[in-house]
């Protein structure tokens, strides 16, 4: 079983590298300068269903039941990610002091929350899902049986951080 979850990590990593080469640019160390990744508003669904569909594979491969996207818990991930670049760290609190079984609640999402992973990053949505599956515990997050439900929001900053916030629920 874990081969073929492996397998299916390479295969979504695979898909993200399917991009036309670009122009090598480097440093004046001679090193690659990292590419910055910039999100356009229009591309909001096209990102959300690409990391449901990524997700859905991964879970599909350990014969887990696939998730559905929520618009309720995209709209408390996306209150969290604002508010983890306000408050300029990756933690599970809001500024408010609010739990995430606190946001989920605020959003009426009618379900139990089961989990969330956050991430402060400069790297895409494939790249951070592959750090998550790399970490058992947030990996746990994502492949959890009991999880029905899949919500995927983040913030971009002018800077081009990335403050990215992903919730389970059933």
């Amino acid at each position: 079983m874990r081969r073929a979850f492996l397998l299916s990590l390479a295969s979504v990593l695979a898909l993200a590298a399917c991009e036309p080469p670009q122009p090598l640019h480097l440093g004046t160390d001679g090193k690659p300068l990292p590419k910055l990744y910039r999100i356009d508003p229009a591309d909001t669904a096209a990102i959300q269903y690409r990391m449901l569909d990524s997700v859905n594979r991964l879970r599909a491969v350990a014969g887990i039941p696939p998730l559905t996207l929520s618009p309720l818990l995209n709209a408390a991930a996306a209150t969290h990610s604002r508010d983890m670049s306000v408050q300029n760290r990756p933690w599970h609190f809001g500024s408010d002091g609010s739990s995430p079984l606190d946001r989920v609640r605020r959003v009426g999402y009618p379900g139990q929350m089961k989990g969330e992973n956050i991430s402060e990053t400069f790297e895409n949505e494939v790249e951070t899902l592959s750090a998550w599956m790399a970490q058992t515990d947030t990996r746990a997050v994502i492949m959890d049986p009991s999880a029905r439900d899949l919500g995927f929001a983040w913030y971009q900053e002018p800077s081009g951080k990335i403050w990215w916030t992903l919730l389970t629920g059933g």
